[in-house]
Protein backbone atom coordinates (compact mmCIF):
# COMPACT_ATOMS: atom_id res chain seq x y z
CA UNK A 1 0.00 0.00 0.00
CA UNK A 2 2.81 2.41 0.80
CA UNK A 3 4.67 2.05 -2.47
CA UNK A 4 1.54 2.56 -4.51
CA UNK A 5 0.58 5.65 -2.62
CA UNK A 6 4.06 6.96 -3.09
CA UNK A 7 3.68 6.74 -6.92
CA UNK A 8 0.46 8.82 -6.74
CA UNK A 9 2.04 11.41 -4.46
CA UNK A 10 5.07 11.82 -6.67
CA UNK A 11 2.68 12.75 -9.43
CA UNK A 12 0.55 15.06 -7.29
CA UNK A 13 3.70 16.71 -5.91
CA UNK A 14 4.29 18.59 -9.18
CA UNK A 15 0.80 20.04 -9.08
CA UNK A 16 0.91 21.02 -5.44
CA UNK A 17 4.26 22.68 -6.07
CA UNK A 18 2.59 24.80 -8.72
CA UNK A 19 -0.22 25.61 -6.28
CA UNK A 20 2.28 26.83 -3.70
CA UNK A 21 4.29 28.80 -6.24
CA UNK A 22 1.23 30.54 -7.67
CA UNK A 23 -0.84 30.65 -4.47
CA UNK A 24 -1.67 34.35 -4.48
CA UNK A 25 -2.35 34.51 -8.20
CA UNK A 26 -4.39 31.31 -8.17
CA UNK A 27 -6.45 32.47 -5.18
CA UNK A 28 -7.18 35.73 -6.91
CA UNK A 29 -8.20 33.83 -10.04
CA UNK A 30 -10.54 31.61 -8.06
CA UNK A 31 -12.12 34.57 -6.30
CA UNK A 32 -12.73 36.33 -9.59
CA UNK A 33 -14.05 33.11 -11.11
CA UNK A 34 -16.43 32.74 -8.20
CA UNK A 35 -17.73 36.25 -8.78
CA UNK A 36 -18.04 35.97 -12.55
CA UNK A 37 -18.64 32.25 -12.94
CA UNK A 38 -16.86 29.90 -15.28
CA UNK A 39 -18.90 31.09 -18.24
CA UNK A 40 -17.48 29.81 -21.51
CA UNK A 41 -14.70 28.00 -19.62
CA UNK A 42 -17.07 25.49 -18.07
CA UNK A 43 -16.62 23.05 -20.96
CA UNK A 44 -12.85 23.57 -20.93
CA UNK A 45 -12.66 22.77 -17.22
CA UNK A 46 -14.64 19.57 -17.78
CA UNK A 47 -12.37 18.64 -20.70
CA UNK A 48 -9.22 19.17 -18.62
CA UNK A 49 -10.73 17.20 -15.76
CA UNK A 50 -11.53 14.30 -18.07
CA UNK A 51 -8.05 14.34 -19.67
CA UNK A 52 -6.46 14.14 -16.23
CA UNK A 53 -8.78 11.27 -15.29
CA UNK A 54 -7.61 9.40 -18.39
CA UNK A 55 -4.02 10.10 -17.36
CA UNK A 56 -4.60 8.50 -13.96
CA UNK A 57 -5.99 5.22 -15.35
CA UNK A 58 -2.69 3.69 -16.60
CA UNK A 59 -0.96 4.97 -13.45
CA UNK A 60 -3.51 3.18 -11.27
CA UNK A 61 -3.21 -0.01 -13.31
CA UNK A 62 0.57 0.11 -13.00
CA UNK A 63 0.13 0.53 -9.26
CA UNK A 64 -2.05 -2.60 -9.06
CA UNK A 65 0.38 -4.88 -10.92
CA UNK A 66 2.83 -5.33 -7.99
CA UNK A 67 -0.09 -6.48 -5.85
CA UNK A 68 -1.05 -9.06 -8.49
CA UNK A 69 2.58 -10.16 -8.95
CA UNK A 70 2.97 -10.65 -5.20
CA UNK A 71 0.07 -13.11 -5.28
CA UNK A 72 1.94 -14.95 -8.05
CA UNK A 73 4.84 -15.35 -5.59
CA UNK A 74 7.37 -13.57 -7.76
CA UNK A 75 10.71 -12.66 -6.21
CA UNK A 76 11.51 -9.25 -4.81
CA UNK A 77 14.09 -8.90 -7.56
CA UNK A 78 11.22 -9.10 -10.01
CA UNK A 79 9.34 -6.49 -8.00
CA UNK A 80 12.44 -4.28 -8.21
CA UNK A 81 12.48 -4.77 -11.96
CA UNK A 82 8.84 -3.75 -12.30
CA UNK A 83 9.39 -0.68 -10.11
CA UNK A 84 11.41 0.75 -13.00
CA UNK A 85 8.15 1.16 -14.92
CA UNK A 86 7.24 4.08 -12.63
CA UNK A 87 10.31 6.13 -13.57
CA UNK A 88 9.00 8.09 -16.61
CA UNK A 89 7.16 10.60 -14.45
CA UNK A 90 10.37 11.20 -12.50
CA UNK A 91 12.49 11.87 -15.59
CA UNK A 92 9.99 13.59 -17.89
CA UNK A 93 12.11 16.74 -17.67
CA UNK A 94 14.43 15.06 -20.20
CA UNK A 95 11.89 15.30 -23.04
CA UNK A 96 9.51 18.00 -21.73
CA UNK A 97 11.29 20.72 -23.77
CA UNK A 98 10.69 18.64 -26.90
CA UNK A 99 6.97 18.48 -26.20
CA UNK A 100 6.85 22.22 -25.57
CA UNK A 101 8.94 23.23 -28.58
CA UNK A 102 8.22 20.81 -31.45
CA UNK A 103 4.74 20.55 -32.92
CA UNK A 104 2.65 20.59 -36.10
CA UNK A 105 1.06 24.00 -36.63
CA UNK A 106 -1.98 22.65 -38.42
CA UNK A 107 -2.72 20.16 -35.66
CA UNK A 108 -1.95 22.45 -32.72
CA UNK A 109 0.90 22.81 -30.26
CA UNK A 110 -0.59 20.56 -27.58
CA UNK A 111 -2.68 18.18 -29.70
CA UNK A 112 0.42 17.33 -31.73
CA UNK A 113 1.54 15.31 -28.70
CA UNK A 114 -1.72 14.70 -26.84
CA UNK A 115 -3.51 12.89 -29.65
CA UNK A 116 -0.69 10.43 -30.60
CA UNK A 117 0.09 9.74 -26.93
CA UNK A 118 -3.52 8.91 -26.06
CA UNK A 119 -4.04 6.82 -29.20
CA UNK A 120 -0.94 4.80 -28.36
CA UNK A 121 -2.13 4.31 -24.78
CA UNK A 122 -5.46 3.03 -26.12
CA UNK A 123 -3.82 0.70 -28.64
CA UNK A 124 -1.41 -0.57 -25.98
CA UNK A 125 -4.33 -1.39 -23.69
CA UNK A 126 -6.28 -3.15 -26.44
CA UNK A 127 -3.28 -5.23 -27.41
CA UNK A 128 -2.34 -5.92 -23.81
CA UNK A 129 -5.86 -7.11 -22.97
CA UNK A 130 -5.41 -10.19 -25.16
CA UNK A 131 -2.07 -11.28 -23.66
CA UNK A 132 -1.99 -9.94 -20.10
CA UNK A 133 -3.17 -13.19 -18.50
CA UNK A 134 -0.41 -15.14 -20.22
CA UNK A 135 2.17 -12.53 -19.22
CA UNK A 136 1.05 -12.75 -15.59
CA UNK A 137 0.94 -16.55 -15.62
CA UNK A 138 -2.79 -16.53 -14.92
CA UNK A 139 -3.90 -19.25 -17.34
CA UNK A 140 -0.80 -21.41 -17.41
CA UNK A 141 1.92 -22.90 -15.29
CA UNK A 142 4.47 -20.39 -16.54
CA UNK A 143 5.90 -17.76 -14.23
CA UNK A 144 5.04 -14.13 -14.96
CA UNK A 145 7.12 -12.49 -17.67
CA UNK A 146 8.14 -9.61 -15.44
CA UNK A 147 10.67 -8.06 -17.83
CA UNK A 148 8.16 -7.81 -20.66
CA UNK A 149 5.43 -6.52 -18.34
CA UNK A 150 7.84 -3.88 -17.06
CA UNK A 151 8.63 -2.74 -20.60
CA UNK A 152 4.93 -2.49 -21.46
CA UNK A 153 4.01 -0.45 -18.39
CA UNK A 154 7.13 1.68 -18.74
CA UNK A 155 5.87 2.54 -22.23
CA UNK A 156 2.37 3.26 -20.87
CA UNK A 157 3.75 5.53 -18.15
CA UNK A 158 6.04 7.23 -20.68
CA UNK A 159 3.03 8.01 -22.86
CA UNK A 160 1.01 9.14 -19.83
CA UNK A 161 3.88 11.43 -18.77
CA UNK A 162 4.01 12.87 -22.28
CA UNK A 163 0.25 13.43 -22.18
CA UNK A 164 0.72 15.12 -18.80
CA UNK A 165 3.25 17.59 -20.24
CA UNK A 166 0.91 18.42 -23.12
CA UNK A 167 -2.20 18.81 -20.94
CA UNK A 168 -0.36 20.92 -18.35
CA UNK A 169 0.71 23.28 -21.13
CA UNK A 170 -2.71 23.31 -22.75
CA UNK A 171 -4.35 24.14 -19.41
CA UNK A 172 -2.59 27.51 -19.41
CA UNK A 173 -4.01 28.51 -22.78
CA UNK A 174 -7.38 26.77 -22.88
CA UNK A 175 -8.67 28.69 -19.85
CA UNK A 176 -9.20 32.42 -19.59
CA UNK A 177 -6.99 34.50 -17.32
CA UNK A 178 -9.63 34.70 -14.58
CA UNK A 179 -10.13 30.92 -14.52
CA UNK A 180 -6.57 29.67 -15.01
CA UNK A 181 -6.44 28.84 -11.30
CA UNK A 182 -8.76 25.90 -12.05
CA UNK A 183 -5.93 24.09 -13.89
CA UNK A 184 -4.33 22.80 -10.70
CA UNK A 185 -7.71 21.73 -9.33
CA UNK A 186 -8.47 19.76 -12.50
CA UNK A 187 -5.07 18.07 -12.32
CA UNK A 188 -5.26 17.08 -8.67
CA UNK A 189 -8.90 15.96 -8.69
CA UNK A 190 -8.87 14.31 -12.13
CA UNK A 191 -5.63 12.44 -11.72
CA UNK A 192 -6.55 11.23 -8.23
CA UNK A 193 -9.91 10.02 -9.53
CA UNK A 194 -8.28 8.20 -12.44
CA UNK A 195 -5.69 6.55 -10.22
CA UNK A 196 -8.46 5.58 -7.79
CA UNK A 197 -10.41 3.84 -10.56
CA UNK A 198 -7.35 2.10 -12.01
CA UNK A 199 -6.09 0.94 -8.63
CA UNK A 200 -8.68 0.80 -5.84
CA UNK A 201 -11.83 0.21 -7.89
CA UNK A 202 -10.15 -2.31 -10.18
CA UNK A 203 -8.58 -4.38 -7.38
CA UNK A 204 -11.86 -4.38 -5.45
CA UNK A 205 -14.07 -5.42 -8.38
CA UNK A 206 -11.46 -7.90 -9.63
CA UNK A 207 -11.43 -9.61 -6.22
CA UNK A 208 -13.82 -12.56 -6.11
CA UNK A 209 -13.81 -12.52 -2.31
CA UNK A 210 -14.74 -8.84 -2.14
CA UNK A 211 -17.54 -9.15 -4.71
CA UNK A 212 -19.04 -12.17 -2.94
CA UNK A 213 -18.83 -10.82 0.61
CA UNK A 214 -19.66 -7.15 0.04
CA UNK A 215 -21.53 -6.88 -3.27
CA UNK A 216 -23.56 -10.08 -3.14
CA UNK A 217 -22.15 -11.35 -6.44
CA UNK A 218 -21.19 -14.92 -7.29
CA UNK A 219 -17.91 -13.95 -8.92
CA UNK A 220 -15.69 -10.96 -9.57
CA UNK A 221 -17.29 -8.19 -11.63
CA UNK A 222 -14.29 -7.33 -13.79
CA UNK A 223 -11.15 -8.99 -15.08
CA UNK A 224 -7.85 -7.35 -15.95
CA UNK A 225 -8.23 -8.13 -19.70
CA UNK A 226 -11.77 -6.73 -19.68
CA UNK A 227 -10.70 -3.61 -17.77
CA UNK A 228 -7.85 -2.96 -20.20
CA UNK A 229 -10.10 -3.52 -23.23
CA UNK A 230 -12.80 -1.16 -21.90
CA UNK A 231 -10.40 1.70 -21.23
CA UNK A 232 -8.56 1.08 -24.49
CA UNK A 233 -11.83 1.72 -26.34
CA UNK A 234 -12.54 4.80 -24.20
CA UNK A 235 -9.09 6.23 -24.97
CA UNK A 236 -9.53 5.75 -28.71
CA UNK A 237 -13.05 7.19 -28.87
CA UNK A 238 -12.41 10.23 -26.68
CA UNK A 239 -9.09 11.01 -28.35
CA UNK A 240 -10.81 11.06 -31.74
CA UNK A 241 -13.48 13.38 -30.36
CA UNK A 242 -10.88 15.79 -28.91
CA UNK A 243 -8.89 15.75 -32.14
CA UNK A 244 -11.85 16.55 -34.37
CA UNK A 245 -14.04 18.72 -32.16
CA UNK A 246 -11.70 20.74 -29.94
CA UNK A 247 -9.53 23.46 -31.48
CA UNK A 248 -6.56 25.11 -29.81
CA UNK A 249 -6.32 28.83 -29.25
CA UNK A 250 -3.24 30.29 -27.58
CA UNK A 251 -3.94 32.76 -24.80
CA UNK A 252 -0.88 35.00 -24.92
CA UNK A 253 -2.05 36.92 -21.90
CA UNK A 254 -1.66 33.82 -19.77
CA UNK A 255 1.65 32.67 -21.14
CA UNK A 256 3.45 36.00 -21.06
CA UNK A 257 4.86 35.27 -17.57
CA UNK A 258 6.21 31.90 -18.73
CA UNK A 259 8.40 32.80 -21.73
CA UNK A 260 9.13 30.28 -24.45
CA UNK A 261 12.91 29.94 -24.70
CA UNK A 262 12.73 27.32 -27.45
CA UNK A 263 14.26 23.85 -27.38
CA UNK A 264 17.92 24.83 -27.19
CA UNK A 265 17.26 27.75 -24.87
CA UNK A 266 15.36 25.60 -22.38
CA UNK A 267 18.20 23.08 -22.14
CA UNK A 268 20.64 25.97 -21.72
CA UNK A 269 18.55 27.29 -18.83
CA UNK A 270 18.67 23.82 -17.22
CA UNK A 271 22.44 23.82 -17.55
CA UNK A 272 22.72 27.23 -15.91
CA UNK A 273 20.53 26.13 -13.01
CA UNK A 274 22.60 22.98 -12.47
CA UNK A 275 25.81 25.02 -12.28
CA UNK A 276 24.63 26.90 -9.18
CA UNK A 277 26.45 25.63 -6.08
CA UNK A 278 23.35 25.87 -3.82
CA UNK A 279 21.40 23.83 -6.37
CA UNK A 280 24.12 21.15 -6.36
CA UNK A 281 23.95 20.92 -2.56
CA UNK A 282 20.14 20.78 -2.69
CA UNK A 283 20.22 18.02 -5.31
CA UNK A 284 22.49 15.88 -3.10
CA UNK A 285 20.03 16.37 -0.23
CA UNK A 286 17.07 15.44 -2.44
CA UNK A 287 18.78 12.31 -3.81
CA UNK A 288 19.79 10.98 -0.39
CA UNK A 289 17.20 12.12 2.16
CA UNK A 290 14.72 9.31 1.40
CA UNK A 291 17.17 6.41 1.72
CA UNK A 292 16.08 5.86 5.31
CA UNK A 293 12.45 5.40 4.22
CA UNK A 294 13.10 2.96 1.37
CA UNK A 295 12.23 -0.30 3.15
CA UNK A 296 9.10 1.11 4.79
CA UNK A 297 7.80 2.75 1.61
CA UNK A 298 8.53 0.02 -0.93
CA UNK A 299 8.26 -3.26 0.99
CA UNK A 300 5.70 -2.91 3.77
CA UNK A 301 2.61 -3.36 1.58
CA UNK A 302 4.14 -6.34 -0.24
CA UNK A 303 5.11 -7.94 3.08
CA UNK A 304 1.55 -7.59 4.34
CA UNK A 305 0.29 -9.37 1.23
CA UNK A 306 2.92 -12.06 1.79
CA UNK A 307 1.46 -12.53 5.29
CA UNK A 308 -1.96 -13.17 3.77
CA UNK A 309 -3.60 -9.72 3.91
CA UNK A 310 -5.83 -9.53 0.79
CA UNK A 311 -4.62 -7.06 -1.81
CA UNK A 312 -8.13 -5.68 -2.33
CA UNK A 313 -8.36 -4.83 1.39
CA UNK A 314 -5.06 -2.96 1.23
CA UNK A 315 -6.31 -1.07 -1.80
CA UNK A 316 -9.51 -0.09 -0.01
CA UNK A 317 -7.48 1.28 2.90
CA UNK A 318 -6.45 4.06 0.50
CA UNK A 319 -10.00 5.44 0.63
CA UNK A 320 -9.78 7.06 4.10
CA UNK A 321 -6.19 8.12 3.36
CA UNK A 322 -7.01 9.94 0.12
CA UNK A 323 -8.78 13.00 1.61
CA UNK A 324 -6.00 13.30 4.19
CA UNK A 325 -3.37 13.31 1.43
CA UNK A 326 -5.28 16.03 -0.42
CA UNK A 327 -6.28 18.30 2.49
CA UNK A 328 -3.41 17.92 4.96
CA UNK A 329 -0.80 19.69 2.77
CA UNK A 330 -2.97 22.80 2.63
CA UNK A 331 -3.27 22.85 6.42
CA UNK A 332 0.47 22.38 6.94
CA UNK A 333 1.27 25.08 4.39
CA UNK A 334 0.35 27.76 6.94
CA UNK A 335 3.47 26.74 8.88
CA UNK A 336 5.71 26.91 5.82
CA UNK A 337 4.95 30.55 5.06
CA UNK A 338 7.82 32.90 5.73
CA UNK A 339 11.59 32.63 5.44
CA UNK A 340 11.96 29.16 7.03
CA UNK A 341 9.75 26.81 4.97
CA UNK A 342 12.00 23.80 5.58
CA UNK A 343 11.46 23.81 9.35
CA UNK A 344 8.50 21.38 9.09
CA UNK A 345 10.74 19.11 6.99
CA UNK A 346 13.36 19.02 9.72
CA UNK A 347 10.73 18.34 12.39
CA UNK A 348 9.00 15.59 10.43
CA UNK A 349 12.14 13.81 9.21
CA UNK A 350 13.19 11.95 12.42
CA UNK A 351 9.58 11.14 13.28
CA UNK A 352 9.02 9.62 9.85
CA UNK A 353 12.24 7.65 10.24
CA UNK A 354 10.93 6.09 13.45
CA UNK A 355 7.94 4.80 11.52
CA UNK A 356 10.34 2.45 9.76
CA UNK A 357 10.43 0.54 13.05
CA UNK A 358 6.67 0.91 13.49
CA UNK A 359 5.94 -0.60 10.06
CA UNK A 360 8.40 -3.41 10.71
CA UNK A 361 6.60 -4.11 13.99
CA UNK A 362 3.22 -4.20 12.24
CA UNK A 363 4.51 -6.71 9.68
CA UNK A 364 6.02 -8.75 12.51
CA UNK A 365 2.78 -9.04 14.53
CA UNK A 366 0.39 -9.31 11.55
CA UNK A 367 0.28 -13.17 11.67
CA UNK A 368 -0.99 -12.91 15.27
CA UNK A 369 -4.20 -11.26 14.01
CA UNK A 370 -4.84 -13.91 11.37
CA UNK A 371 -8.01 -15.87 12.07
CA UNK A 372 -8.59 -19.57 11.52
CA UNK A 373 -10.25 -18.99 8.15
CA UNK A 374 -7.29 -16.92 6.96
CA UNK A 375 -9.07 -13.56 7.25
CA UNK A 376 -8.21 -10.58 9.42
CA UNK A 377 -10.60 -8.83 11.85
CA UNK A 378 -11.96 -5.36 11.26
CA UNK A 379 -10.01 -3.84 14.15
CA UNK A 380 -6.75 -4.97 12.52
CA UNK A 381 -7.50 -2.81 9.47
CA UNK A 382 -8.43 0.07 11.79
CA UNK A 383 -4.99 -0.20 13.38
CA UNK A 384 -3.34 -0.12 9.95
CA UNK A 385 -5.32 2.94 8.85
CA UNK A 386 -4.56 4.75 12.11
CA UNK A 387 -0.82 4.14 11.75
CA UNK A 388 -0.80 5.27 8.13
CA UNK A 389 -2.77 8.40 9.00
CA UNK A 390 -0.15 9.43 11.57
CA UNK A 391 2.59 8.57 9.10
CA UNK A 392 0.93 10.86 6.57
CA UNK A 393 1.24 13.80 8.94
CA UNK A 394 5.01 13.49 9.10
CA UNK A 395 5.36 12.66 5.41
CA UNK A 396 3.35 15.74 4.47
CA UNK A 397 5.38 17.95 6.83
CA UNK A 398 8.41 17.02 4.74
CA UNK A 399 6.61 17.28 1.42
CA UNK A 400 4.96 20.64 2.01
CA UNK A 401 8.15 22.11 3.43
CA UNK A 402 10.16 21.08 0.39
CA UNK A 403 7.53 22.32 -2.07
CA UNK A 404 7.25 25.67 -0.28
CA UNK A 405 11.02 26.02 -0.36
CA UNK A 406 11.05 25.27 -4.08
CA UNK A 407 8.44 27.96 -4.62
CA UNK A 408 10.49 30.48 -2.62
CA UNK A 409 13.83 29.93 -4.38
CA UNK A 410 12.65 29.40 -7.96
CA UNK A 411 13.63 32.14 -10.38
CA UNK A 412 10.24 33.53 -11.43
CA UNK A 413 11.30 34.18 -15.03
CA UNK A 414 12.01 30.45 -15.52
CA UNK A 415 9.68 29.18 -12.81
CA UNK A 416 8.21 26.26 -14.74
CA UNK A 417 11.61 24.89 -15.76
CA UNK A 418 13.07 25.51 -12.31
CA UNK A 419 10.24 23.75 -10.46
CA UNK A 420 10.17 20.81 -12.85
CA UNK A 421 13.92 20.31 -12.43
CA UNK A 422 13.67 20.30 -8.63
CA UNK A 423 10.65 17.97 -8.66
CA UNK A 424 12.54 15.61 -10.96
CA UNK A 425 15.32 15.16 -8.40
CA UNK A 426 12.76 14.91 -5.60
CA UNK A 427 11.07 11.98 -7.32
CA UNK A 428 14.35 10.34 -8.28
CA UNK A 429 15.40 10.57 -4.64
CA UNK A 430 12.52 8.28 -3.78
CA UNK A 431 12.72 5.94 -6.76
CA UNK A 432 16.31 4.75 -6.68
CA UNK A 433 16.38 3.78 -2.94
CA UNK A 434 13.09 1.90 -3.44
CA UNK A 435 14.66 -0.06 -6.30
CA UNK A 436 17.70 -0.90 -4.15
CA UNK A 437 15.49 -2.03 -1.25
CA UNK A 438 13.42 -4.31 -3.49
CA UNK A 439 16.42 -5.62 -5.41
CA UNK A 440 18.53 -6.72 -2.43
CA UNK A 441 15.99 -7.76 0.20
CA UNK A 442 16.26 -11.39 -0.95
CA UNK A 443 20.05 -11.37 -0.56
CA UNK A 444 19.60 -10.30 3.05
CA UNK A 445 17.07 -13.05 3.76
CA UNK A 446 18.24 -16.37 5.20
CA UNK A 447 16.07 -19.47 4.82
CA UNK A 448 16.86 -22.95 6.07
CA UNK A 449 15.45 -26.33 5.12
CA UNK A 450 13.65 -28.06 7.95
CA UNK A 451 13.15 -31.83 7.86
CA UNK A 452 15.97 -32.71 5.45
CA UNK A 453 19.42 -33.49 6.82
CA UNK A 454 21.54 -33.02 3.69
CA UNK A 455 19.99 -29.70 2.64
CA UNK A 456 20.71 -26.79 4.93
CA UNK A 457 19.85 -23.70 2.90
CA UNK A 458 16.83 -22.50 0.93
CA UNK A 459 18.47 -19.29 -0.22
CA UNK A 460 18.02 -19.93 -3.92
CA UNK A 461 15.33 -21.46 -6.07
CA UNK A 462 17.33 -24.65 -6.73
CA UNK A 463 17.81 -25.40 -3.03
CA UNK A 464 14.20 -24.51 -2.29
CA UNK A 465 12.92 -26.95 -4.90
CA UNK A 466 15.34 -29.64 -3.66
CA UNK A 467 14.16 -29.14 -0.09
CA UNK A 468 10.49 -29.41 -1.02
CA UNK A 469 11.10 -32.44 -3.25
CA UNK A 470 12.70 -34.23 -0.30
CA UNK A 471 9.67 -33.51 1.86
CA UNK A 472 11.24 -30.63 3.75
CA UNK A 473 9.90 -27.16 4.48
CA UNK A 474 11.74 -23.88 3.92
CA UNK A 475 11.68 -21.69 7.00
CA UNK A 476 12.68 -18.02 7.06
CA UNK A 477 15.23 -17.54 9.83
CA UNK A 478 16.19 -13.93 9.02
CA UNK A 479 13.91 -11.75 6.90
CA UNK A 480 15.80 -9.19 4.81
CA UNK A 481 12.93 -6.74 5.29
CA UNK A 482 13.76 -6.35 8.97
CA UNK A 483 17.47 -6.17 8.22
CA UNK A 484 16.91 -3.39 5.69
CA UNK A 485 14.50 -1.60 8.02
CA UNK A 486 17.08 -1.41 10.81
CA UNK A 487 20.05 -0.57 8.57
CA UNK A 488 18.24 2.11 6.57
CA UNK A 489 16.66 3.79 9.59
CA UNK A 490 20.06 3.93 11.29
CA UNK A 491 21.50 5.36 8.07
CA UNK A 492 18.74 7.97 8.11
CA UNK A 493 19.65 9.14 11.60
CA UNK A 494 23.33 9.29 10.62
CA UNK A 495 22.36 11.23 7.49
CA UNK A 496 20.64 13.82 9.68
CA UNK A 497 23.99 14.97 11.08
CA UNK A 498 25.05 16.17 7.63
CA UNK A 499 21.69 16.62 5.95
CA UNK A 500 19.93 18.86 8.47
CA UNK A 501 23.03 21.01 8.80
CA UNK A 502 23.12 21.44 5.03
CA UNK A 503 19.40 22.20 4.92
CA UNK A 504 19.75 24.93 7.52
CA UNK A 505 22.62 26.45 5.59
CA UNK A 506 20.89 26.57 2.19
CA UNK A 507 17.64 27.75 3.78
CA UNK A 508 19.45 30.82 5.11
CA UNK A 509 20.86 31.79 1.72
CA UNK A 510 19.42 34.93 0.09
CA UNK A 511 17.07 34.55 -2.85
CA UNK A 512 19.73 36.02 -5.14
CA UNK A 513 21.86 32.90 -4.62
CA UNK A 514 19.30 30.88 -6.58
CA UNK A 515 18.65 33.16 -9.56
CA UNK A 516 19.87 32.38 -13.08
CA UNK A 517 18.08 34.91 -15.26
CA UNK A 518 19.60 38.22 -16.23
CA UNK A 519 16.36 39.93 -15.36
CA UNK A 520 16.55 38.80 -11.73
CA UNK A 521 20.29 38.64 -11.49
Amino acid sequence: MTSRRKVTNSHINDEFAQVLQQHEEGQKGHNEAKDEGLGSDRGNVLLLLFLYVLQGIPLGLAGSIPMILQNRHVSYKDQATFSLSFWPFSIKLLWAPLVDSLYINKMGRRKSWLVPAQYLIGFFMLLLSSVINDLLGEDSQHTPNVVFITCVFFALNFLAATQDIAVDGWALTILSRNNVGWASTCNSVGQTAGYFMGYVVFLALESKDFCINYLGQKDSLVTLPGFLYFWGIIFCITTTAVWLLKHEKDNLEVTVDDPDFGLVGTYQILGRILKLRPIQDLIIVLLTCKIGFAAADSLTGLKLIESGVPKDRLALLSIPLTPVQVLLPFYISRYTAGPKPLNPFMVGYPLRLLFGFVFAGIVWITPVFKQDDGSYPFYYYCIIVFIYLIHQVFANCMFVGVMAFFARISDSSVGGTYMTLLNTFTNLGGNWPAWIALRYVSELTWKSCSGVVNILSCNNKHNEEACESEGGVCITDIDGYYVESVILVIFGFLWMKWGLKTIKRIQNLPTSAWTVSKRNG
